[in-house]
């Protein structure tokens, strides 16, 4: 069983985590043997199953619950198959999804795993990736509290560049060049993590800390 850890390093003037944060202490640690991230509230879905390769993209999602709104219970129940139907009228529309991501971002940088990595997630739905179809079979996904005109918080940045970090560590046939948004793999039918996110300011991230 290989255990990695890495830590945070980012600085304020890159847009991370100030120092007089609560959280920014953490880092990302990723147990192998088991596929789930040290640190991370754990909230174990039902909506998973075995995955037939080892991972080999990374996906970056948002989801906000009801739709524009952050905070709330709600996410977590949409992935325990949970939400009351009752409690927003989009609810309705959605009862019955079964879904899930490996990974959830707050906006304020708590981090919540809810799938282990070495099991297949139901985050992609009908897409493809370099020729590939069905990106939940190899694929990981993180999904950032957020929507696609809003911009995401200097924390969220932080924290996915230190999971990302972790995954590329721990799994060989990750690589920061295997990092797509939900649009990229189903163009046309998703819009996520939609014009708001910097994908250059990631990158920019990852490179620095490599």
């Amino acid at each position: 069983m290989r255990h990695f850890r890495i830590a945070s390093l980012l600085s304020c003037a890159r847009g991370e985590l100030p120092a007089d944060n609560g959280r920014s202490a953490m880092s990302a640690a990723i147990d192998t043997g088991t596929g789930w991230l040290a640190g991370a509230r754990r909230v174990q879905s039902p909506n998973c199953d075995e995955r037939p390769c080892e991972p080999e993209l990374i996906v970056v999602h948002n989801i906000s619950l009801p739709p524009g709104e952050f905070g709330g219970p709600w996410i977590d129940r949409l992935f325990l198959n949970r939400l009351a139907v009752d409690a927003h009228p989009y609810f309705r529309e959605i009862a019955g999804v079964e879904v899930s991501s490996h990974v959830l971002i707050r906006r304020d940088g708590e981090l919540v795993q809810y799938v282990p990595f070495h099991r297949r997630a139901w985050h992609a739905g009908a897409s493809s990736w370099a020729g590939r179809e069905r990106c939940n079979d190899f694929a990981i996904g993180i999904e950032l509290e957020g929507v696609d005109d809003v911009a995401y918080t200097d924390v969220q940045y932080a924290r996915l560049a230190e999971v990302v970090a972790a995954l590329v560590s721990a799994y060989p046939s990750l690589s920061f060049e295997r990092i797509a948004g939900h649009s990229d793999i189903s163009p046309g039918r998703k819009t996520d993590p939609g014009p708001a996110f910097d994908w250059a300011r990631l990158h920019r991230v990852l490179k620095e800390n490599a």
